[in-house]
């Protein structure tokens, strides 16, 4: 009787419950009182690091790194980790998300070296291989594994199913074991390594779904193909095979001397329709700043933005083969690649660079540790340590980069409506996300026709924002006669670090003859400075003291927001609009490190820097070119 009673008594229940609700709409009074009850839009930032190497990465294991999958997982989650180098390592704040992006080429190729796996041991070159790694040489190894896989000179193939497939299951068990819908979201992906006579041409994968799906592919590889339009038959074909979804995210475009954003095809024919509507569907993204340097600008492509020169890589391309040239620099950083994607709509009616931006750390040490007081470096011979500023990071004929060239940068922002795969994968794909140097800021932004002064000081800014206008990574729809866009923007410092200097919007377009144009202007700002005669704003100040490595507050805001309308705004102009948030000056990395470690600071390493955050755009175009974004 019991069992059957309980639930007699919750249908009861139900009915009391909702002829009350009927009583009180009768009275008056909404079903739903709750404002938020049924609210779409995203209401929360997550963070986290889209693209983080393991030990399964060759290149990373041939470097020292010790540290597997499920290390790599409990430190994103906040747990304590003993590094490769043997120090303890700690994040101050968790991260939401993780992707784990080992190599696909010789993925967990190391480490089968040294477990001894049958299929390498049949070769005698395998065999002396792991004896030398036995007697401690592994150096030489890795120069001798790394260089031959990318001559492809190796016995082995790095597509070999025979090879990779049980390093993928692992991979997929590790991020189901660690995936926890709602608390911390471990995506499935790989780097597609793609590098053409040294230039970068490389990919995050990353996964909607789980492992059900994605183990019914294998990673996509050099060794399968060097060319883009390739991965992307990869993408669609596991997508009309399991029914999944997945999307890929280029990084380093600042070091593929030109080729990343050229304008023409990696085999050298013209760039068309189908081609931009392509890139466009598969890599919505871009990773604009991470540890080889910042992409956003460059100082010879906007030599009137001067906070255009950040963290800067342009001695050539990945492997230093190859000198950069200036004609090469228009092919490697965002805002000219957004500013070429207009003029190749207009002559083609499809936008091959339309993308919106994220940081990630590209660490190889299993460690997504990139703050500047906490930063563990590229890989395991560049973690803390008294040395590392003046070692040798990158050397080829084209020269050399130092390790204080290292740059603490990035992770990757994304508005969502829970920690969940799904919902931060789909917020990936819409590109309402942005990406900041390390620090953990909040940033708004929406475009919209409607927007008043009263908006930017509302208690639920984002509220008007999404009912009125469109967020960052959308499209503005068609303009009605003499508007001119508003942008609504809002930044909130990170609440464990800087206050913030300025909002910046940065605009690309289309003049009347179709050239490309760009112009930044300063939106908000703190404290009472006021623009010169030429409309330069000046500098905030400085509090860095750096025989302390340290700074205070007490300059800057902690938080600036704003309606702003374009002056110049033409409805017959392509346009995109993006915001960059400053903070005041803080001590880099290598300010910490002689301070800490008692480092010599090489010849020219930078000590100060004014860390910042990159929005995905906003889009307008005329309506007689326009299309459904």
């Amino acid at each position: 009787m019991s069992v059957s009673f309980a639930p007699r008594r919750r249908s009861v229940l139900r009915i009391s419950l909702s002829a009350l609700l009927l009583v009180w709409s009768a009275a008056g009074i909404a079903a739903d009182y709750s404002p938020n009850a049924s609210l779409p839009a995203p209401t929360r930032v997550f963070w986290g690091d889209t693209h983080l190497h393991t030990d399964a990465s060759t290149d990373a294991a041939a470097r020292g790194t010790r540290l597997g999958l499920d290390d790599a997982y409990r430190f994103a989650r906040g747990e304590t980790v003993l590094s490769s180098s043997g120090q303890r390592a700690r994040l101050r704040r968790p991260l939401d998300f993780l992707v784990i992006a080992d190599h696909s080429d010789g993925m967990g190729f190391f480490n089968m070296l040294v477990s001894g796996h049958p299929e390498l041991m049949k070769e005698e070159l395998g065999r002396r291989w792991r004896k030398l790694l036995q007697e401690g040489k592994g150096v030489l190894v890795a120069a001798e594994v790394v260089n031959g896989f990318a001559q492809g000179t190796l016995p082995w193939k790095t597509n070999d199913p025979v090879l990779m497939r049980s390093v993928w299951d692992d991979n997929l068990e590790a991020a189901e074991q660690f995936n926890d819908p709602g608390n911390f979201t471990a995506f499935i992906g790989f780097e597609w390594t793609s590098l053409v006579k040294g230039n970068n041409l490389h990919r995050v994968v990353v996964f909607r779904d789980g492992a059900e799906r994605a183990g019914q592919v294998l990673p996509y590889t050099l060794g399968d193909s060097p060319d883009p339009e390739d991965l992307w038959r990869y993408l669609a074909g596991y997508q009309e095979k399991t029914g999944g979804q997945v999307l890929a995210i280029p990084h380093n475009a600042n070091l593929s001397n030109g080729m990343m954003f050229a304008d023409v095809t990696l085999a050298g024919g013209p760039i068309d329709r189908d081609y931009a509507d392509r890139r466009r569907q598969w890599e919505p993204l871009l990773e604009v700043s991470q540890i080889k340097g910042d992409g956003e600008a460059h100082p010879f492509l906007s030599p009137n933005d001067e906070f255009a020169d950040f963290e800067t890589w342009d001695v050539g391309n990945l492997d230093l083969s190859q000198a950069k040239t200036n004609e090469m620099l228009k092919g490697e950083y965002a805002r000219e690649a957004l500013k070429n994607g207009l003029a190749m709509r207009k002559a083609l009616g499809g936008n091959p660079f339309e993308f919106g931006m994220i940081g990630s750390t590209d660490s190889h040490t299993s460690l997504s540790a990139v703050e500047e007081n906490n930063f563990f470096g590229k890989h395991a011979a560049k973690e803390p340590s008294p040395e590392r500023m003046s070692r040798v990071q990158r050397k080829g004929p084209a020269g050399e980069l130092l390790g204080w060239e290292q740059v603490a940068s990035g992770y990757a922002a994304v508005w969502a409506t829970a920690n969940t795969r799904e919902a931060l994968w789909d917020a990936m794909k819409r590109r309402e996300v942005y990406g900041t140097t390390g620090p953990r800021m909040t940033v708004r932004f929406f475009g919209g026709w409607s927007f008043t002064d009263a908006d930017a000081a509302a208690p639920d800014l984002a509220a008007a924002g999404y009912t009125r206008g469109v967020p960052m990574g959308a499209t503005l729809p068609p303009a009605e006669d003499g508007q001119a866009p508003g942008f609504l923007v809002a930044a909130l410092r990170d609440p464990e670090g800087a206050n913030l200097d300025r909002i910046q919007i940065v605009k690309g377009w289309l003049d009347s003859a179709g050239e490309p144009r760009e112009k930044v202007f300063d939106v908000a700002w703190s404290g009472d400075r006021r623009p010169d005669r030429n409309g330069k704003l000046p500098p905030v100040g400085n509090t860095v003291d750096l025989a302390t490595a340290s700074w205070t507050n007490t300059i800057g805001s902690a938080e600036l927001t704003a309606v702003w309308r374009d002056p110049d705004f033409d409805p017959q102009q392509e346009a995109f609009y993006y915001l960059r948030v400053l903070e005041i000056p803080t001590p880099r990395w290598t300010a910490y490190d002689a301070v800490r470690l008692g480092a010599t600071l090489p010849e020219g390493a930078t000590t100060v820097l004014q860390e910042r955050a990159y929005s995905s755009p906003i889009w307008y175009y005329p309506p007689a070119g326009s299309e459904a974004p």
